[in-house]
């Protein structure tokens, strides 16, 4: 396992809250340069500030990870500020748990496009840079709605399994060129995510979910293999889950 992260640089996406926001730190703590994006600039900000604190750097680009203009100034920022990514986190994504019939095709559009359309662009967008020094780590943070089929949720288990697909024909595609590509597959986990569709503020916080922080560190194991190996994928339940 390398020791520290010190010198690469890692973009993360939907960085400004829950998972994203997680990963931000616990790759800063470990050395890593950060490339953040999210749709609010105060709370990049803040995060931008925070890992300053821990002794790197770090530069922001807010913007819609649907749109494909927000991925292209993100990757180019990198380049220019930092020559280079050697972590992609595709982390933005959105929750609506509701049953099929009552999921109209606006919602299911913006499912889509949220956590597919933007996983697709950052890495279509990264990959080159990534080839050009024959390395670099893909993560995608998908789910274990893109392992089982839950119901009540089969439009977001479509978008997360094929997240999970993806990633899948990528290792294939990119292991040849020293790119190693895997998923992490949570369960639910406490952040402000679906709040409002199918969950609300006080049933997270009060239940027996991950903390984003759990998260995190399975990506940072995951960023932090040696070159000899590569995290293809990782699943995560929390231990107080039912045996039955």
């Amino acid at each position: 396992m390398i020791a520290k992260l010190t010198g690469k640089v890692a973009l993360i996406t939907g960085a400004t809250a829950g998972i994203g926001k997680a990963c931000a730190r616990a790759l800063a703590r470990d050395g890593a340069r950060l490339v953040l994006t999210g749709r609010r600039q105060d709370r990049l900000e803040e995060l931008k500030q925070e890992a300053e604190k821990f002794g790197t750097q770090a530069i922001s680009v807010a913007g819609d990870a649907r749109e494909e203009s927000t991925a292209t100034k993100t990757v180019e920022a990198a380049i220019q500020t930092f020559g280079q990514i050697d972590i992609l986190v595709n982390n933005a994504g959105a929750g609506n748990y509701k049953n099929l019939v009552e999921t109209s095709a606006e919602e299911y559009d913006e499912l889509m496009d949220t956590n597919v359309r933007s996983t697709f662009l950052f890495t279509r967008h990264t990959v080159p840079v990534m080839l050009q020094r024959k390395q670099g780590t893909i993560l995608t943070i998908s789910s274990m709605a893109g392992v089982y089929g839950f119901a009540g949720e089969a439009v977001y288990c479509a978008t997360k399994f094929a997240q999970v697909g993806f990633a899948q024909a990528l290792d294939k595609e990119l292991r040849i060129h020293g790119i190693k590509v895997g998923v992490i597959c949570p369960g639910g986990v406490k952040t402000e995510f679906a709040i409002g569709r199918g969950r609300t503020e006080e049933g997270v916080s009060k239940s027996d979910m991950l903390e984003p922080e759990d998260v995190a560190d399975a990506v940072l194991l995951a960023c932090k293999q040696s070159p000899r190996s590569r995290i293809i994928e990782i699943q995560m339940r929390t231990m107080a889950e039912p045996l039955a």
